[in-house]
């Protein structure tokens, strides 16, 4: 693992991980600015990157995390009509470093890239065909219908791919307009949806953060980024569940796996779902202190990444969810002195749970050969 930060003339700084053939990066912008010139700074930053440092990878998805959909979304939107050469999700998560915009970037060498229609982008590598689909979501209707239209969406963009949800997609992100109000429609649709899919309690779910955000739209309630693989065997994929630490989901009501392990030829893929400071009985561990609910997930994660063969050595990004913006200085303070050259950012996104007060999330990718 090679991890490095730039800082650019133009106040940007971008942390970045180069590991076996992937690439990820976190740019963040010069809080001074204005947002248009914040955009364009990390716009520059990254074409500065990949024309430089890039080392030959292409761009597989990207997420803008802005501090105002509302006023900001149409300035990306613009951008990505002459510019967007893979899946890109855009919602309000505001950066807590007093930024209005900050941009995560996921790369990856010797491969294609392909818009292929009904909302998926390809990136094929060898026999592979790796599926991202980015900012999806539906207007009107309340949550639980918007989430249920998007994965019948998804599934049926994945059928027309050769897919199916159950046996192809690994990872989802779920964004929810007002998540301590519309939490409960998306958990009500998804299970539904997953029981219809054959996703049990007995089978698998998929790994997941459903957690606070939301697009342009007031009238859209729920956002979906999501990724699936295909031409995967069965053994290739494998669920994490760190039972020590942390309960099965189904056993509080939602579906999904705390982790999942891709293995490939050369590499193990690891993607941790969003987690945070729970105990084996499904109980918030340390209320109300997030000083100690930070060494509490911290510890979870640890767990998952270690039933994978993996640790935080291995940690390609990480995202960071506060659910009070004055918690910042105290969560970044235990995040960066233990991980200061990680990419990485810390946003303003209330977990589903209201006495969760600090959420993670993070890819990590392991040599195998």
């Amino acid at each position: 693992m090679i991890r490095n930060m730039i800082k650019y003339d133009n106040g940007c700084f971008l942390q970045a991980s180069f590991q076996g053939g992937e690439v990820h990066l976190m740019i963040h912008a010069d809080a001074s600015e204005s947002f248009d010139n914040q955009l364009n700074a990390i716009h520059e930053a990254l074409r500065g990157f990949m024309e430089s440092e890039s080392e030959g990878a292409r761009t597989v998805f990207m997420r803008y995390f802005l501090s105002d959909a509302a006023n900001q979304a149409h300035a990306v939107s613009a951008f990505l009509d002459a510019n967007q050469v893979c899946a890109v999700s855009v919602l309000e998560q505001p950066p807590l470093d007093g930024s209005k915009v900050a941009l995560w970037v996921y790369l990856m060498k010797d491969v294609e890239v392909t818009n292929i229609g009904a909302g998926l982008w390809e990136v094929r590598q060898g026999d592979l065909r790796h599926l991202w689909m980015g900012g999806s979501f539906v207007r009107g209707g309340d949550s639980e219908s918007q989430m249920r239209v998007l994965f019948e969406n998804y599934i049926a963009s994945l059928q027309a791919n050769g897919c199916t949800l159950s046996e192809d997609c690994i990872r989802t992100w779920i964004f929810v307009q007002n998540v301590d109000v519309n939490y409960a429609g998306i958990v009500k649709a998804r299970r539904e949806v997953f029981e219809d899919e054959g996703l049990t309690a007995q089978t698998h779910y998929i790994a997941s953060t459903g957690i606070a955000g939301r697009n342009a739209y007031p009238d859209s309630s729920v956002i979906m980024d999501a990724y699936a693989v295909a031409g995967l065997a069965k053994d290739q994929i494998r669920y994490i569940y760190g039972s020590t630490h942390l309960n099965p989901t189904y056993e509080y009501g939602v579906t999904f796996e705390r982790g999942t392990a891709v293995d490939y030829p050369d590499r193990r893929q690891v993607f941790i779902s969003g987690t945070a400071s729970i105990d084996n009985k499904g109980q918030i561990v340390h209320p109300g202190n997030v000083s100690k609910q930070c060494e509490r997930l911290l510890e979870n994660v640890s767990v998952l990444l270690s039933e994978a063969e993996c640790g935080f050595e291995d940690v390609m990004s990480m995202i960071v969810y506060l659910r009070d913006i004055s918690d910042y200085q105290n969560v970044r303070h235990i995040f960066d002195s233990r991980y200061p050259d990680m990419p990485k950012v810390y946003l303003w996104a209330p977990v589903c749970r209201p006495g969760w007060l600090v959420e993670m999330e993070c890819i990590a990718l392991k040599k195998l050969q």
